[in-house]
């Protein structure tokens, strides 16, 4: 069996104001034809797996908002996290669920927020990855082949192996490495012993289930607890308890930095993280003079510039490399070298307890 896991509990604060605690990126539609970053994400792994071997792991204020982005998915597949503990508990939770079905179903770890151009090659991808954990305790993740010196990303440095040594795209880690300043990175695109770390993850549940318990015991235990409460009238009560006990950690420190056995598949499918504002122009149409354009605009004199609205006319003249997004009770105004301090004006208003932005 396979199971699809998708990470979906995110704040995606960077794309403020139009992502909120009550309505996150991944389910905002930020592409031409008004789908949701999740029902993408949903989509192209169809024809992989049936929908009842799909997975959502969120929290309950989502719960809702899943069904009605992926009415067809079981409810019961939909995961919940008492709180946010990063991807650790997350993946761990995911595969005690899946394991209480079947210990060595394969599973596909994605994130719900990301976009794919070329679908056919990405799940020729996973299915090279699926190959891999098949043979044996073997993790694998799907690195992105960088095309330009990006210090936003973590990295894998990877090299050929022995144990895939007749096939064309399979390398062994190296090393999983955190963000590069720029000179790192000019460093890492030149040497091309380096992909940037997607966050896509696959193996057996058996598999990673074993790595926790060698690498993160803590949250081992408390996910054996959890386990064990699963189909029974405390799953509820032991969960709650258990989970908010677990330490906090992300999956690539954790377990990813410190197992053996680990490969990359390198992936060349039009991948995008959709990080940042900036973001809509590599996923979207530019018009003649550099635009991404949504909603009731008109511009004059205005290039390379991005302006989000709705029904509100919002008229430009003589702006050149601004974002613009438009809201019913916000508007953001910035220069595009500054769409990632986005997050400072999220902290400005928590200190100011100006919780309705939010």
């Amino acid at each position: 069996m396979t199971s699809v896991v998708i990470m979906a509990g995110g704040k995606g604060e960077r794309f403020w104001p139009k992502s909120r605690i009550n309505l996150p990126k991944q389910f905002l539609s930020l592409t031409d034809d008004g789908k949701s970053m999740i029902q993408h994400t949903v989509e192209r792994v169809k024809s992989l797996v049936n929908i009842e071997n799909i997975y959502v792991v969120t929290n309950e204020m989502y719960k809702n908002l899943v069904l009605k982005h992926v009415p067809d998915i079981p409810e019961e597949n939909i995961i919940i996290e008492p709180a946010a503990k990063n991807t650790a508990p997350c993946i761990g939770l995911a595969a005690i669920h899946i394991a209480k079905k079947d210990i060595n179903s394969k599973m596909i770890i994605l994130p719900s927020d990301h976009l794919i151009k070329f679908n056919e090659i990405f799940i020729d991808t996973l299915k090279t990855a699926l190959d891999v954990v098949e043979k044996g305790d073997n993790l694998a993740t799907i690195g992105i082949t960088p095309n330009y010196p990006e210090t936003g990303y973590g990295y894998i440095n990877f090299t050929k192996g022995e144990s895939f040594k007749d096939s064309t795209n399979i390398y062994e880690v190296l090393r999983f490495v955190e963000k590069p300043n720029l000179e790192k990175a000019k460093e890492y695109l030149t040497s091309g012993q380096y992909l940037w770390n997607s966050g896509m993850f696959v193996w057996k549940a058996s598999t990673i289930l074993k790595n926790f318990k060698e690498y993160l015991p803590e949250i081992y235990e408390g996910l054996q607890k959890i386990g064990k409460s699963i189909n029974t009238g405390k799953y509820e009560e032991v969960l709650k308890k258990e989970f908010l006990n677990l330490p906090s950690e992300s999956i690539d420190y954790g377990i990813m930095e410190k197992a053996k056995n680990i490969y990359v598949i390198p992936g060349n499918f039009g991948w995008d993280d959709v990080g940042s504002w900036l973001s809509l122009e590599r996923i979207n149409k530019t018009n003649q003079d550099g635009n991404v354009i949504t909603g009731n605009v008109i511009s004059i004199k205005t290039k390379n510039t991005i302006i989000q609205g709705s029904d509100k006319l919002i008229a430009t003249i003589g702006l050149e490399d601004i974002v613009v997004v438009d809201t019913d009770d916000v508007t953001l105004i910035c220069h595009k070298n500054n769409t990632q301090e986005v997050k400072e004006i999220i902290s400005n208003l928590r200190i100011c307890n100006r919780n309705e932005y939010l």
